[in-house]
């Protein structure tokens, strides 16, 4: 079984992907239904992939009608709202499609937290100059061109459904703080002026990766990267690292096309209706009649400052023993 040797839902996405690479088309829900491999390898034969509508809109469209968004329905009103809140107008968009079921469940956690974001991410990074930091800016803003879940808007206020918006330019917001030593250290200052508890991004304006620079008192530049997870996770977030270091070295022309985001919400949307995953759900909880919240538990991660970490050095014979037994 897939998940008997520690499969999980990156791996399944890297499994199908390579199958893809292959020439052999596999959805996920196939890999659900047949988790174990032998059976899995004599059913590919089986599947079909889901076919993904052309994307009509082009640099010289004018006018952007519902009959052209193949992955979401908007009216008219609802289109109009949206060109109006991208800079630059149509001229500025590249795609429009729903949200993804993952994305969905991201959104309404992030309209639900009254303060800060529980899906906005953190990353600090060190550079021993300005021309380094820099040249890492640079980069990154590369990786944003090439990528269209980098450069990802969402607009719901006033529209029928919540829809992600693909800009075609979308800068890198930068922004350079003088810091005081004398207040603690610089990357303390960093992390709590930019904690997600208390902060948030603007999930209107893309791309939703902001970046905070300063310098400490040993010369240092420190960058503090916040990201929203509708546009990224742990996976993604190293092949975007990957993606800077090559356009660093001078390889970025190296790199294989970037995949349209839209194929991935294709296969979300279209691989089964609306209606069938109500069908299912409908069925699964038809029975239960009262609210299952155990004593009034609405929220029982709450924020993390209640969490404290240790760290500690393992002796190697038990870290290998512990190792086996994971």
């Amino acid at each position: 079984s897939f998940f008997a040797l520690g499969g999980h839902s990156l791996l399944a996405v890297r499994l199908i992907e390579r199958l893809r690479r292959r020439g052999v088309g596999l959805s996920v829900r196939a890999l659900f239904d047949t988790p174990v491999l032998s059976a899995l390898a004599q059913s590919l034969g089986q599947h079909c992939d889901v076919v993904v509508p052309p994307n009509v809109i082009t640099p010289d469209t004018t006018e952007i009608t519902p009959s052209m968004l193949s992955l979401i329905e908007l009216t008219q009103a609802d289109i109009d709202k949206i060109v109006k809140q991208v800079p630059g107008g149509v001229a500025n968009i590249q795609d429009i499609y729903a949200l993804s079921p993952l994305q969905d469940g991201l959104l309404f956690h992030h309209l639900l937290a009254r303060d800060g974001d529980p899906y906005l991410l953190m990353a600090q990074l060190a550079f021993d100059s300005r021309e380094r930091l820099d040249q890492y800016l640079h980069a990154l803003q590369q990786v944003i061109d090439r990528h269209d879940i980098l450069r990802t808007a969402f607009v719901w206020e006033g529209l029928s459904m919540p829809a992600q918006v693909v800009w075609r330019h979308a800068r890198l917001p930068v922004t350079e703080l003088t810091l005081d030593a004398a207040d603690g250290p610089v990357a303390e200052q960093l992390a709590r002026r930019f904690d997600p508890r208390h902060t948030r991004l603007d999930l209107t304006q893309a791309p939703l990766l902001h970046c905070a620079i300063a310098q400490d008192n040993e010369g240092r530049w420190l960058l503090m990267q916040r990201l929203h997870h509708l546009i990224i996770d742990h996976s993604t977030l190293e092949v975007m690292h990957a993606q800077v270091r090559a356009f660093i070295d001078g390889r970025g022309d190296m790199l294989p096309p970037a995949q349209p985001f839209r194929h991935l919400v294709a296969q979300a949307r279209l691989g089964v209706s609306q209606a069938e995953h109500e069908r299912f759900f409908t069925g699964q909880l038809a029975d239960i009649e009262e609210p299952t919240l155990p004593f009034g538990l609405a929220q029982v991660q709450h924020d993390g400052r209640d969490v404290s970490e240790a760290h500690r050095m393992l002796p190697p014979a038990l870290n290998d023993r512990l190792r086996v037994q994971a």
